[in-house]
Order: C-alpha cells, then structure tokens, then sequence
C-alpha cells in the first residue's frame, strides 16, 4: 500500500510533457552545441599527430596561449575582488544615484565589442586622458599586453556582479545581527555567516568574467598591438590562420582552447558544488 501511494506521488510530481520537453532540449543543445563542436573536433583529424603536436609547441602558438589564458585568469582574480566590493555597496548601502551606478554596471554587456575597444584605445593611448599621465610614469597600456588586461577586466567585472547581487540580496541582515549579538567578531560573522552562502556565486562569476575574457575578441585586438609573441592574443591567431585558408591549424587551436577552457571550468564548477555541499551541511 505504502510503495503504491509512493509511486502516485511521484507520478504526481512529475510534470506534464516531460518527454517532449526533454526531446526538445537534447534537440535543441544539439544542434546549437553539440554538433558545431563535433564538427570542431573531425576537422582537427586532417591533421596528422606529428602536425596536431607541432601547431600545439609552436612559439607562437603557446605564446598566445599564455597570454589569453592568464591575462583572462589574472583579470577575473580583478574582477572577483573588485566586484565584491561593488556588489556590497550596491546592496547594504543606500546613497544617492545608486540606481544610476548600479545600471552602468550592464554598460559592457551592451555595449559593442568593436565600441568598448576604440574607446579603451583612445583613452589609454599615449596622448589620451588616461594614457598621457601614464606615460610621463613610464607605464605604457595601449597595444601592449597591459592593454589586454584592462580590457579583459573591461568587459568581464558585470558578471561577478550580476551573479552574486542577487545572493547578497537574499541574504537576511537579521542573521548577521543575530551573531553579532551573540558575541561574533566581524571576521567571524563574514567567514562563517556571510561567505558560506556567496562562495557558489561567487565560484560562478569568477567562472563565467574567465570564460567571457578568454573568448573576448572585439574589444581587445584595438588595444593589444597584435605582436607576435607578445600581445597576439589566441582568438586574434584563430582569425589569421582562417584567413591564410589554413583552416585546420584554427581549428586545433580553436580544439585546445575548446579543452583547456572546459577543464578549468570543470574544475570551478567541482569546487562550487563542494562548497555549496559545505554551506548546506553547515547551515544543518
């Protein structure tokens, strides 16, 4: 009797349709996702193994590598800090024209790629606002691989902000008085009260500000210089090699960006639910 009413209930909470949403999803991810990338890899076997390696070890190749990946990882480290302080005066804060900064915050999400690149070039160009003073201290940014830096960081801070606004919003401030009033120091209250409940959010724009800055293309070829081996960033050499109709050499470099991309984020995503386990079993 027990395991019938078990089996209606669960029949209950299955929604309606089921079959044929899920048909429509696997469809649609595969087609928009699955394919595209398959296709990625079977073009990648016109290549030999010996040709496969010798695209991978290229000088140019790994230095462009480099710079894509760890001006992306060092930008989103920027972006994480720098976010957490926004998101925090933007939510346990009331001031005048919050609203105002708080949507300028989405600026980069609308804002053209092509658009945010000319205006980082002139503003950070030897003679530009930015770029002048700059210059007189010896620091160069345009069409160098700081340059490429601030544009990663450019367009990549909105979604540390975006993903974990609406957590702190959740967050009840009684909570926090609440251990205050039983003697927790503010570090205390931070590590154990606030952090435990950010920590998968945060894990998540950290991801997705790296993901968005090592794809990014637009905004940062007009700043970067595109020296060979010195601010020739990843995407920008995908582009060259389609343009000298050496089409699988882009995409071998499109696979191992494709691969190292999903593995760093793998690992991300391993550590967010680790910590969303944490919380869950700190809270019980």
């Amino acid at each position: 009797m027990g395991d019938t009413v078990s089996e209606e209930s669960g029949r209950r909470r299955t929604l309606p349709g089921f079959g044929l949403t899920m048909g429509l999803t696997l469809t649609w991810l595969s087609i928009i996702v699955l394919i595209p990338l398959a296709g990625l890899f079977l073009k990648t076997f016109e290549l030999s193994l010996d040709q496969f390696w010798a695209i991978l070890t290229s000088r140019r190749t790994l230095s462009a590598l480099r710079i894509s990946f760890g001006l992306a990882f060092a930008a989103a480290l920027v972006n994480l800090v720098m976010g957490m302080i926004i998101v925090w005066v933007l939510v346990r804060y009331r001031f005048p024209g919050r609203r105002i900064f708080d949507a300028i915050v989405d600026i980069p999400f609308a804002l053209p790629t092509a658009v945010a690149g000319v205006a980082l070039t002139a503003l950070f160009a030897q003679k530009g606002w930015l770029g002048a003073p700059l210059a007189e201290l010896g620091i160069k940014v345009a069409f160098t691989p700081l340059g490429i830096f601030v544009a990663m960081i450019f367009i990549g801070f909105p979604f540390v902000v975006r993903t974990v606004q609406p957590v702190l919003l959740d967050l009840e401030v009684e909570v926090e008085e609440a251990a205050a009033s039983l003697g927790a120091s503010r570090w205390s209250i931070i590590r154990r009260v606030i952090m435990p409940s950010l920590v998968p959010a945060i894990l998540t724009g950290f991801a997705l500000a790296f993901a968005r800055a090592v794809g990014e293309y637009g905004s940062v070829i007009f700043i970067a210089g595109n020296l060979p081996n010195v601010s020739e960033i990843a995407p920008l050499l995908i582009v060259i090699r389609l343009s000298e109709f050496r089409y699988a050499d882009a995409t071998a470099i499109a696979v191992i960006m494709l691969v190292v991309s999903f593995l760093i984020i793998f690992a991300i995503n391993r550590i967010q639910c680790w910590a969303q386990k944490r919380g869950a079993a700190a809270v019980l």
